[in-house]
């Protein structure tokens, strides 16, 4: 039997455990150039909580009953199709399900590379990943001595996103919803600085950390963080519009920046994106990024939570800010050490 969380309920504020629905259906067979991949690992993202909403945007909203769409990591456990033998390491969009069976006329999955266990492939090189490269390579476009500030920097884009701008020779300051991130970020990963916006005067740090104000802000917080960004910004600043958390689960009417007219007092720019435009182009950055990885310069965590049943509360915790770097969960039992 092949265990699935459905869509149970829309999200009215936070996320809640009976928005999902835990049923067990049979697995099914693979046909003429199918496969069946047994999930090890589902990775969660803040973008699920917009999934859940019925409204179109850059991807179709799940209707009620529909599996819980989400980006995971697995092995191929049976095949009827020579590209993807048995064995084969996959990651790919294989919803909450203990067991995806994936058509021989779908969207070509992604292998995993060799020597990279799944716990990195859908960390460091899965979606979190190549959103914090595209990101940082088509709008940030850093150069040597920017000043670099990104939002939700603990998290899995975040700690990515802030490494590659130092390896590019900027001044990195994250901000984070702890102390003890804080730490990590400049004492394990080498930001310049780090601060907690839960601190009382938290605005006035960042200022502090940035006197000279920011040339690149990667914003994955939107709200109050966004719009103090949005204060500081230099000359020919560039502001990527990554997410925004804080947005996520607010159940009352959103304002917008009341900084945005920095933008032309600037000669700024703020874009957005969304990293699935780049599919085509996971494999070049991945191997761009394999050997920043190996030589300990892109260092990369994640926070696993145990046993598929796992997987609503793992994603309000997402919320909560309880994870440092990718949030992940252990669908499977086995080989949890791939």
């Amino acid at each position: 039997m092949n265990k699935q969380f459905l869509l149970a309920a829309r999200p009215e504020g936070m996320v809640r455990e009976s928005d999902f629905m835990l049923v067990e259906t049979p697995i099914q067979t693979p046909e003429a150039g199918d496969i069946l991949v047994e999930v090890q690992y589902m990775g969660l993202e803040p973008a699920m909580r917009g999934w859940m909403e019925n409204r179109a945007d850059y991807i179709a909203p799940l209707a009620l009953g529909d599996v819980m769409r989400g980006f995971g990591a697995g092995r191929v456990s049976l095949s009827n199709n020579a590209d993807y033998p048995v064995g084969s390491l996959v990651t790919g969009s294989f919803g909450w399900q203990q067991y995806y069976l994936h058509k021989a006329d779908a969207t070509a999955l992604q292998r995993v590379p060799e020597g990279v266990s799944l716990r990195a492939a859908i960390g460091i090189f899965g979606i979190t990943g190549m959103t914090a490269w595209f990101g940082l390579e088509r709008i940030g476009k850093p150069t040597d001595g920017d000043i670099f500030v990104v939002s939700s920097a603990a998290g899995a884009t975040g700690s990515v996103a802030g490494q590659l701008a130092k390896i590019r020779g900027c001044r990195v300051v994250g901000i984070t919803s702890s102390a003890t991130k804080c730490e990590w970020l400049t004492d394990t990963l080498g930001f310049d600085a780090a601060v907690n916006y839960r601190d009382p005067d938290w605005q006035q740090q960042l200022a502090h950390a940035c006197p000279d104000g920011i040339d690149i802000y990667f914003d994955n917080a939107g709200g109050e963080i966004l719009n103090t960004a949005l204060g500081l910004i230099r000359n020919a600043a560039r502001v990527v519009l990554c997410g925004g958390i804080s947005r996520y689960n607010a159940s009352s009417p959103l304002s917008g920046p009341a900084n945005y007219f920095n933008l032309i007092f600037r000669r700024a720019s703020m874009q957005g994106f969304i990293v699935l435009d780049h599919t085509t182009e996971f494999s070049a950055a991945i191997e761009a990024m394999q050997p920043l990885v190996a030589s300990g310069k892109l260092q990369h965590a994640d926070t696993l939570n145990q046993g598929f049943e796992a997987l609503p509360s793992a994603l309000i915790a997402l919320f909560q800010g309880a994870n440092q770097g990718k949030q992940l969960v252990a669908v499977s039992a086995q080989r949890q050490s791939l």
